[in-house]
């Protein structure tokens, strides 16, 4: 407190004196329930998967899972240098932002960090769940040996912005502002050495045809300087394949060059059931770039509603030339649950393409989707072990003995490091002074749902001294859609409390008074749509506390939003759910 001028009137000198007394016993206050709080350990979690379909369909030797990247790992874009191939997402208001993987056979994925991994880079402290980083795309350019990551921040007054390394394992550039409009850039490098960016814009002001009218702009961009070149903008598709059509949300652009032949491949269809993939073809990067004739390449939207193992919204692609000269696509696709509700949210999958003609084909692009693949020649199935990211119905166990947090911990708008740290005991978090259904930072450490059906539980040292502690589990789809499952205090005794958070209003499910000594496991159990929430104590018999309850708003087709649903080692000294 900085006093620039001292009052001589006796009035003010007393009411300035109570004010620093008052304001001393605040602080003494804060710090004595700070020093006093109880920690709080997870000493374990362990998440399992137990989907039908992958009971139904178990691999053989030679086969691998589609989706490669289950949960909330939507956007994917691919890029790479020599047989190193490098794999990132969207990562909206989560930190840290854009997990990025790294593979040499483009079956077996290792997690090998986060692109936007410092606090200068990232700025989502007060964004809602889907704001944040919007489709990245990542490059690599073999002409000055650099790999980009460009991307759209919908936070902190950053817009279109770009990072840089000369290795994606050692850590990236602070953010570089770009000066333009729009969305979902992405970068291209000639084989000349000159560098573009497309990206989806809106048109220009008063040429606006319809609802969904987007036009995709290239801009040079100048190497040196890490800046598009004013004045070299151009509109290369206005609306998208065919304008008479009224084609809504051409997006998610990529530029490729192949047998001296310029490729542009972009999204159109919005997101949802009529989510598909095009491209057009030019002779130069700036158009005129003309559709294919069997447009869309990629696409679910014209098979039946209630199809066996329905995966659905197939888009948002991206392509890269693999080992053995065979190319691949990953893109994004959902897999809907037995209500057709999305809750692990828009996935990572992959096909092989055929790009022995004119254009590329998504082998088996225009058909359901299966759920696996056959193995490119000589690659071993290696997922789930030696560190490589897991699929199918796996398990996840964390008893948090190693030196540093599982990269696929998560924190929201906040920094992990900030409230969780590794002790003896276990994972030791520190409540913040926020609950979850702050639109701010809170002390949660949350892991995505990456099965319709699935098992998660934890156990947890801690006595809440107050009503305004708890500590538990929460499922969450955003601050405004959620269930908390955890431990509070009322007056003397131990609670029990379920909370569904429905559009921003919360109902206490059900609680229950128990006594306990220090451990409890907290459980849920989701098949589909229905949760069940459970705990033991000192190792007895799980009880349910609260039925079953619907996992509709857990679901986007509920909450809205991109992304998936979280389950979250949740933490707070702000808690407002009464027994």
């Amino acid at each position: 407190m900085i006093i620039t001028k001292i009052p001589t009137n006796p009035t003010k000198i007393l009411l300035l004196s109570l004010h620093i007394i008052w304001i001393a016993f605040g602080n003494a206050q804060n710090s004595k329930r700070s020093n006093n709080q109880e920690p709080i350990i997870f000493t374990q979690f362990t998440y399992h998967g137990n989907d039908q379909i992958y009971k139904d369909n178990p691999l053989q030797p030679d086969e691998f899972y589609t989706p490669i990247l289950q949960g909330c790992y939507p956007d994917p874009s691919i890029t790479h240098k020599g047989n190193d191939y490098y794999l990132v997402n969207s990562s909206f208001s989560m930190t840290p932002g854009v997990p990025i993987f790294h593979s040499t056979d483009m079956v077996n994925w290792k997690q090998i960090g986060h692109v936007l991994d410092k606090p200068s880079q990232l700025k989502v402290e007060s964004s809602g769940i889907s704001e944040g980083i919007y489709a990245p795309d990542i490059k690599y350019n073999p002409y000055n040996d650099t790999f980009y990551m460009i991307t759209t921040q919908f936070a902190g007054g950053m817009g279109n912005m770009v990072v840089k390394t000369k290795d994606p394992a050692k850590g990236w550039s602070d953010a570089i502002k770009l000066g333009f409009d729009g969305i979902d850039p992405s970068l291209f490098f000639d084989d000349n050495g000159k560098a573009y960016v497309v990206h989806n814009d809106a048109p220009p002001p008063g040429k606006e045809l319809y609802s969904g009218h987007r036009v995709i702009k290239i801009w040079e961009y100048d190497l040196a300087t890490d800046k598009v070149i004013p004045g070299s903008d151009k509109i290369i598709v206005d609306g998208g394949t065919d304008i008479i059509q009224k084609p809504i949300w051409i997006e998610g652009p990529h530029l490729y060059k192949r047998n001296g032949q310029y490729y542009l491949m972009c999204a159109e269809g919005g997101t949802g059931g009529w989510h598909s993939e095009v491209i057009f073809k030019s002779n130069s990067p700036k158009g005129t770039f003309i559709p294919a004739k069997n447009n869309p390449i990629l696409t679910q939207r014209y098979f039946a509603a209630d199809r066996k193992e329905k995966a659905d919204w197939a888009g948002h692609a991206d392509l890269v030339e693999g080992p053995a000269g065979k190319y691949y696509a990953v893109f994004l696709a959902i897999r809907p649950n037995e209500k057709g509700q999305v809750n692990s949210g828009r996935e990572t999958f992959m096909l092989p393409v055929d790009w022995s003609g004119e254009f590329p084909v998504f082998e088996n692009g225009l058909v359901p989707l299966k759920p696996k693949l056959k193995m490119p020649d000589g690659v071993k199935n290696l997922t789930g072990h030696d560190g490589f990211f897991p699929n199918g119905n796996f398990t996840f166990t964390d008893n948090f003995k190693t030196s540093h947090l599982d990269l696929r911990w998560i924190g929201l708008r906040g920094w992990r490091e900030k409230f969780a740290t590794i002790t003896k005991e276990g994972l030791k978090i520190t409540p913040f002074a926020t609950n979850i259904k702050a639109k701010a930072p809170t002390s949660t450490l949350f892991y995505r749902q990456q099965h319709a059906s699935f098992e998660a539980n934890t156990t947890l040292k801690y006595k809440p001294k107050s009503e305004k502690e708890l500590a538990g589990i929460t499922c969450y789809q955003s601050e405004k859609f959620n269930y908390v499952f955890g431990i509070t205090k009322k007056i003397n005794d131990y609670y029990l409390v379920l909370e569904r958070t429905e559009k921003g209003i919360s109902k206490l499910i059900a609680n229950k008074k128990i006594s306990f000594t220090s451990e409890i496991t907290l459980q849920v159990i989701a098949e589909g749509s229905n949760y069940r929430f459970n705990y033991t104590l000192n190792g007895a018999a799980y009880e349910n506390l609260g039925g079953t309850v619907s996992g509709d708003i857990l679901s986007t087709d509920v909450a809205g939003g991109f992304t998936g649903s979280l389950i979250g080692l949740y933490t707070t000294i702000e808690n407002d759910i009464k027994p």
